[in-house]
């Protein structure tokens, strides 16, 4: 057998470090057994050893290896994690970085693996609720472009040889079916689609105006709006708890749960409240200016964990709510979006059953 150069050896393991997905999944399973190791009594060096043993996803081996090796040179665990921001988010590095300053790393990965079995709850809850429209859509999609390209066109030949005028409908239905039953013509749509949407992506992470416009739109459409205002707030609430019984500060908590939001309104607002914070303003009261994203709830709550100093109760009272109600909504958004679906579908069908029932209606009282 040939050995590899030092040449294909590197790229080998660049490969393998760099493009083999480690999941969520995953990183939960390494930080609660790392927790429950160090609970056990074992030292941090050893229970990094066995799970290099245990890791069984190649790319991770290989970074939990040069962890492990790292963390027994002497450097801090939380600084070796930050040069991995891909694997952990600052967000988890910053909890643990706190629990190895205050002596309670163990405290810290529990943390860790509370906050990112949430956010798995939560993540897992609205991709399952997308499952079903997804499906539907792909359906109605892939069902519009084998009628225009196969059957309808069948059609068109009996509609050509009708004497009598066409109505509106068929005309136009004739129009589409000619110009989609084309090859070309359907590579040009696919086309125009790809680069239409590849453009409004460009435009979405080059132009913060434009990003902030959309986001804008977001939250107030029908159904979504509603659904996405959830999401953000449980993020908010559930990340800055988490973050605030780690013992972070809050102005670097509040900063650090902006970026976990997934709509810009709401990183903006909590980037500005991290600033305002420092100079003594309350949260509450600098979240309350933007009613529009925070309710009066979720104001009040934090007011009211300020005066009495549980903020971080109340937050995680906020998160349950919040992650309870977007769990709910997801469980339910086939019930609200099955109607919306069904009138789409129900207008495509009728408008193609139109079209062609008419001119042979037509046909029938000539005779």
């Amino acid at each position: 057998m040939r050995k590899l150069t030092n040449f294909e050896k590197k790229t080998n393991e660049w490969i393998t470090v760099h493009l083999s997905r480690i999941s969520f999944i995953q990183k939960i399973f390494f930080v609660d057994h790392l927790r429950v190791m160090i609970h056990a009594g074992l030292s941090l060096v050893d229970s990094l050893e066995i799970l290099h043993k245990e890791t069984n996803n190649k790319g991770f081996q290989k970074i939990i290896g040069e962890i492990k090796k790292q963390v027994s040179e002497g450097n801090q665990f939380s600084n070796v994690l930050s040069k991995y921001p891909k694997v952990f988010p600052p967000i988890y590095v910053k909890m643990i970085s706190a629990g190895e300053m205050s002596g309670k790393l163990e405290n810290a990965l529990s943390q860790v693996t509370i906050q990112m079995q949430k956010t798995q709850q939560l993540r897992s809850s609205i991709r399952g609720a997308m499952i079903y429209p997804a499906v539907v859509v792909s359906a109605m999609i892939g069902i519009g472009v084998l009628m225009t390209t196969v059957v309808l066109p069948k059609l068109i030949t009996i509609f050509n040889e009708f004497d009598s005028e066409l109505p509106l409908a068929t005309k136009i239905l004739i129009a589409v079916t000619q110009f989609i039953s084309n090859p070309l013509n359907l590579i040009l749509v696919i086309v125009i689609l790809v680069f239409t949407i590849t453009g409004f992506i460009s435009l979405l992470k080059k132009s913060p105006s434009f990003k902030r416009l959309i986001h804008k739109i977001n939250l107030h459409v029908p159904i979504f709006g509603g659904v996405i205002k959830k999401i953000n707030l449980a993020r908010f609430s559930m990340t800055l708890s988490s973050l605030m019984k780690s013992a972070i500060p809050i102005i670097e908590a509040v900063n650090i749960t902006a970026d976990t939001c997934s709509n810009i309104l709401y990183q903006n607002s909590l980037h500005k409240a991290s600033e305002e914070i420092k100079s003594g303003v309350p949260l509450s009261e600098i979240l309350r200016r933007d009613d529009n994203i925070f309710p009066p709830m979720v104001t009040e709550m934090i007011m009211v964990g300020e005066q009495t100093g549980e903020i971080d109760n109340l937050l995680t009272e906020l998160a349950n709510f919040y992650s309870s109600e977007v769990d709910k909504t997801m469980k339910n958004f086939t019930t609200i979006i099955e109607p919306v679906l069904i009138i789409m579908l129900g207008i495509a069908v009728g408008g193609v059953a139109v079209a062609v029932i008419m001119p042979m209606y037509s046909l029938v009282q000539n005779f």
